[in-house]
Formats: structure tokens, C-alpha cells, sequence
């Protein structure tokens, strides 16, 4: 019991550090831009729930150690939280986009190395992909958002269909079922940050990055659709390959 005590003390003071390098990087950004009330609060905000759930997350799943890839991860956070920051700060003036973009451009590079840092050291875990998978689906939320102001609210499509899927499966527990690994699913994802970013930074004309944002948006219908009827279609066969009596019995906890 000490010793669980020990690990989980040491899990905690991780994600302390993590809290305190957020609440840094929100001072170097507010010394640099002069970040108003809004940056700060949501900045704070980020950074009070990420070491909230992600302690609470830790303490559950009784990991002995945090381990390197999540160590990769939370710095993702950390930069994640600053380009919330940021973005909350553009609806008061206007955003240091060369910054964000740079914030956010780390972030995505990162996205690729924390898996592998994992896998060389043997040290996945649920909870570390599960923590790569939120991080991952927060940035997009938030550069969405950003994108919606050039183009309009239906950009929050792009953030927000991850968060709605999840919604759709407490209601539709056949929704929670595993998916088989897919290629072209993970080439979705990443293409999300990347086509955000682009437009973000105002690079190409309105023509072309509207364009872009449209081609992130129709990719990840198609992926979320494909995986829905996979779903689905699964879901019914298994339920037609289980015997009526079977069902039955199970429906009356024998």
C-alpha cells in the first residue's frame, strides 16, 4: 500500500510540473502580446483541467510510472493550452497568427513522436492513448473555432463531430464497439490540424484556403460515416448471430 502510495505521489507531482509550465508559457505569452482577460482566464482554465482530469485519470488507472510518451503528450498539452489562449485572446484584438501558428505547428509535429517514443519503450498504455486522442480532438476543436471566424459557424463541424460521436454513443451503445485499425482513418485525422493550420495562417487566398477547410470537413465525414456504418452493420450481425434463447437468458442476468 506505501508503495502504491509512493507511485501515486509521484504521478501527482507529473502533472503538478505539467500545471506550472502552462501557467509559464500564459506569462511568456502575456509578457510578449499582452494577452487580455480572456486569454488569461481560458489559458488558466485549460491548464487547472488538464491537470484535474488527467490526475484523476492517472490515480484510477495505477500506472508506476508516467512514463516518457506521456511526458511528450503533456508538453503537447502544454502548447495545446497556449494556442487556446490565443485564440480566445482574437476575439478581443487581433491574434499574433505567426505565433499561433507556430504553436500549433510543434503541437502537430509532436503528435507523431509521442506514439513512437511509446512504442520503443515499451510503455503504452490505454490511458496514454486515450491522453494523445483528447489532446489530439481539443486542438482541432480550437483551431476550428478560430477558422469559424473567417468562414463562418458550419467550420465548428470540424471540431466538433469527434465530441457529437461521443455524445451518439451514450445513447447508441452499439457506437462504443472497436474499430479495426485503419489507415486511411489516421490519414483523416492528421489531415484535420494540417488543413486548419493552413487556413489559419492566411497563406493562400480566401478561394483556396476555403477550399482547404471544405476538403478537412468532406474527408472527415466520409471517415466518420464509413466508421458509423461499419459500426452498424457489425452491430447487426452480431446481434443476429446470438441465439434468441441466449439473449433471453442474458436479459435475465443468468
Amino acid at each position: 500500500m506505501a508503495l502504491n502510495n509512493t507511485f501515486d505521489a509521484r504521478l501527482q507531482q507529473e502533472t503538478a510540473v505539467g500545471a506550472v509550465v502552462q501557467i509559464l508559457l500564459l506569462a511568456l505569452l502575456g509578457s510578449a502580446i499582452g494577452m487580455g482577460p480572456a486569454g488569461w482566464l481560458t489559458g488558466l482554465a485549460f491548464a487547472f483541467a488538464t491537470w484535474a482530469v488527467l490526475s484523476r485519470a492517472l490515480h484510477r488507472s495505477r500506472l508506476s510510472s508516467f512514463g516518457p510518451a506521456n511526458r511528450v503528450t503533456l508538453g503537447r498539452a502544454t502548447l495545446v493550452g497556449g494556442v487556446t489562449a490565443l485564440v480566445a485572446d482574437s476575439f478581443e484584438s487581433s491574434p499574433p497568427v505567426t505565433l499561433l501558428v507556430g504553436l500549433t505547428a510543434v503541437a502537430l509535429i509532436l503528435d507523431g513522436v509521442d506514439g513512437k517514443v511509446a512504442r520503443r519503450t515499451g510503455t503504452s498504455s490505454a490511458l496514454g492513448a486515450r491522453f494523445d486522442m483528447e489532446v489530439d480532438a481539443f486542438l482541432i476543436l480550437v483551431l476550428s473555432v478560430y477558422v469559424s471566424m473567417q468562414f463562418g459557424p458550419w467550420v465548428l463541424l470540424i471540431g466538433g463531430m469527434r465530441y457529437g460521436f461521443v455524445a451518439a454513443a451514450r445513447v447508441a451503445p452499439w457506437l462504443n464497439a472497436p474499430l479495426p485499425p485503419s489507415f486511411a482513418r489516421k490519414t483523416v485525422a492528421a489531415l484535420q490540424g494540417i488543413c486548419l493550420l493552413l487556413a489559419g495562417a492566411e497563406l493562400l487566398p480566401r478561394a483556396a484556403n476555403l477550399t482547404v477547410v471544405l476538403l478537412a470537413l468532406s474527408s472527415l465525414v466520409w471517415s466518420f460515416g464509413r466508421d458509423v456504418l461499419w459500426l452498424w452493420r457489425n452491430s447487426r450481425t452480431t446481434v443476429a448471430e446470438v441465439p434468441a434463447e441466449h439473449m433471453v437468458l442474458e436479459l435475465a442476468g443468468r
